[in-house]
Order: structure tokens, then sequence, then C-alpha cells
């Protein structure tokens, strides 16, 4: 296929770096995550999530849509590689939300990316509280963000937990080590989480998208809107044309009417 750099930075809306650094990949992370929308539509509606440079391409960048975590990441690998960075892909067990100690699998993917400044963490598809900028590979140190702050913590051996502070508490959100995974290590846990019917992501609409100062997200047929220093704001849609509304206004996803009816038979009421 042709360069995708080109396309990809008019996607996000900024001017492709000259030279790989940390103010390129603070800017091309926030640029990332405002952009491009996470969502997992297809996931829902049984069409699975492809990883190969092209499909990405296509759907990420010329088709406008979002995508999930592999997605995302998989697609910032290859831009920062192709741009100079080196950059390596990583897999964690996804705690937040979870049962405390519960055994979980190596289902998200995240990138360590290692600069003349130092070593990073970058992230873009980590849904409702996806990274709006990298983080400095150190444990116990709080790093501002454009929007919440985050640290590291060691958890044992060679395991790192990624935390969020919300609310003043700081939330576990997931835990990872440095060992690097393939790419065929990413095709086997897609697969799992696009067709596992247990799965979160083959059962439940999500969406987010973080803006300059608020967070947009929906779960089924419940939208969230958490402006800066304000209260969070929340409603139920109402029906298909409701969702189809929110989707291109909130999360800048265009998707046909049929399938809009499709996906809303799915979470209609499951909020």
């Amino acid at each position: 296929m042709s360069d995708p750099l080109p396309a990809y930075f008019a996607r996000i809306g900024i001017a492709a770096p000259r030279e790989p650094g940390l103010a390129a990949l603070r800017a091309i992370v926030a640029a990332h995550a405002a952009a491009i929308p996470f969502e997992n539509i297809d996931v829902l509606l049984g069409r699975g999530a492809r990883l190969d440079l092209g499909a990405l391409v296509d759907k990420l960048v010329a088709r406008r849509r979002g995508g999930y975590c592999f997605e995302h990441n998989t697609l910032l690998r290859e831009v920062l590689a192709r741009l100079g960075f080196a950059v390596a892909g990583l897999a964690a067990r996804v705690v937040w939300q979870r049962p405390p100690d519960s055994p979980l699998p190596r289902t998200h993917m995240l990138l360590r990316v290692t600069l003349a400044e130092g070593v990073f963490l970058a992230d873009v598809g980590f849904g409702g509280l996806t990274l709006t900028a990298p983080l400095r590979m150190a444990t116990d140190l709080e790093q501002q963000t454009p929007h919440e702050p985050h640290r590291l913590v060691a958890r044992g051996g060679d395991e790192w937990e990624l935390q969020a502070r919300l609310d003043g508490d700081w939330v576990p959100l997931y835990r990872f080590t440095q060992q690097v995974q393939l790419p065929v290590d990413y095709e086997v846990a897609n697969w799992f989480t696009a067709t596992y019917p247990a799965s979160l992501f083959t059962e439940n609409l999500m969406c987010a998208r973080p803006d300059a100062d608020c967070r947009y997200a929906l779960f089924n047929d419940r939208l969230t809107i958490r402006r800066r220093g304000r209260p969070a704001e929340r409603r139920a849609l109402v029906d298909a044309g409701d969702l189809a509304a929110i989707l291109e206004r909130d999360f800048h996803v265009t998707i046909a009417r049929d399938d809009a009816e499709r996906v809303w038979a799915r979470i209609a009421g499951r909020g």
C-alpha cells in the first residue's frame, strides 16, 4: 500500500513531525485520542476487527471510523515506527471495575516508546480513560495529562499497574509487564476479544472520545459527559435515531441507518 502517513496526519489534524522526540509523541497522542474515537460497533455486530495495516487505514483513517485497543494501538505503533520512533507493543490485564485479584487474560494492548528523554508508555485505546499524553515509565510519580493525573505503581516481580486519580482516589486501570508482544500475540487476543460469547465487547456497545475540556462515554444506551470541574451529565438514549445522532455529534462516527437499528436492537434498555 502507499505511504499511510499523509492521510493519517490529515485525519488527526496535525502536521507530521520532522523528527521523533517527546514533543512529537505528545502531539500525536493528544491529536489521535481526540480525533479517532474508541468504539466497538463492528465487533458488536459480529464483523470482528482486522489488524492488518491496510484494513486499519481503511477503517480508522479513510472511512473515519473508530476502533478498540488493538486497532488503535496497532495503527499508532506502525505510524511511530515509520517516523523513526523506537516502539514496542506490550500487553495488559484490565483490572478497572473488576473484582480484586480475579484472574484475567491479557486482552489490552499498549506501547512502550524509547526516546532520548527516557522511556514512555503510550496508549490511545483504553476507552473512557484513554491516555491523552504519554507517561514516563517511572513508578510512584504522579503525572499530569490534559485530563486525569496518572501514575505507575510496582506490583511485585516485573509487573506494573497503571492508575488514574478519579474524584480524589487512585483507581487501578490495568497491569502489565515489559515483555514485548509479537503481532501474532495480538491476533490471538483480538480474536478472543472479538468473538468470545461472554466478551464485554461482543455483548455491549462502548464508545468514548476525549475532547479539550471533557470526556464523552457511551455504554449501551447510556450517555455520560464529564466536563472538567462540573458534575457528570447522564441521559438515556431513546431510539436508533437518537443513537445515530449521538454517535455523529459526540463521537464523530457516522453509520448506516440499518446498522444503527441493528445496534439499537441489541442495546435498548441495557444501560
